[in-house]
């Protein structure tokens, strides 16, 4: 198998040079870059198109939420991953990373061998890393939604089987737990998941969170 090629994007060159040592040092990963801004992420993800983009939120002259959706909604770059890096579980910039394209997010202080995970799962096109994350986003939402959403919208040509998928998908189970749900098997499953992301065009997973709370499919439970 080919090497996965990273990005590292943060403002912090200490930090910078402690992801891309870890990332250097581990059979089948490799750094092509830093990006010490936005602007200098996009500008790097579009000249070495890298597997996955290691994204810091907060970084001068463009953000990580921004770089992140140019580098999501340009051709060139659409095959890149990008994994949000932040310092607090819930921070609202997890939302908005998730919603510009982001496959999922990382806490900085992670430790190692669960960064190097993240990657390869990411690299992967898994998405979200874990069903406990897709808990996390789910909550997010319940926090952020608006109360009372309207009929269901952007679900055309989307089956009742595969509407039963996405909705266990929104709701944090796993793949496993929702071949026992619905009594199918994986592969069965897998076939399910790939209509769904082809049509609603989602990148992944976490994707396919966001579509079954934005078009009104699954209702945040509210506290």
């Amino acid at each position: 198998m080919s090497e996965i090629r990273v990005l590292v994007a943060d403002d912090q060159a200490l930090l910078r040079g402690s992801f891309r040592v870890l990332i250097d040092t581990t059979p089948g990963l490799t750094t092509v870059g830093e990006a010490a801004d936005g602007i200098e992420a996009v500008e790097l993800a579009r000249r070495e198109r890298p597997d996955v983009v290691l994204m810091d939120v907060r970084m001068p002259r463009v953000d990580g939420i921004e770089a992140t959706r140019r580098i999501c909604s340009a051709p060139e770059t659409a095959a890149t991953k990008v994994l949000i890096l932040t310092m607090f579980d819930l921070d609202d910039a997890v939302y908005a990373g998730l919603r510009a394209g982001a496959s999922g997010f990382l806490l900085k202080d992670v430790p190692p061998v669960e960064l190097l995970q993240a990657i390869n799962v990411v690299a992967a096109g898994e998405g979200l890393l874990a069903p406990s994350i897709t808990r996390r986003l789910i909550a997010e939402f319940a926090r952020l939604a608006e109360p009372g959403q309207g009929p269901l919208t952007g679900l055309d040509g989307v089956t009742e089987r595969e509407r039963e998928v996405l909705s266990l998908i929104a709701r944090g189970l796993s793949n496993e737990e929702i071949c026992d749900h619905l009594h199918v098997g994986r592969g069965t499953l897998k076939t399910h998941i790939g209509h769904l992301l082809a049509k609603l065009h989602a990148r992944d997973r976490a994707q396919l969170v966001i579509a079954a709370y934005e078009s009104g499919l699954v209702q945040p439970r509210r506290r």
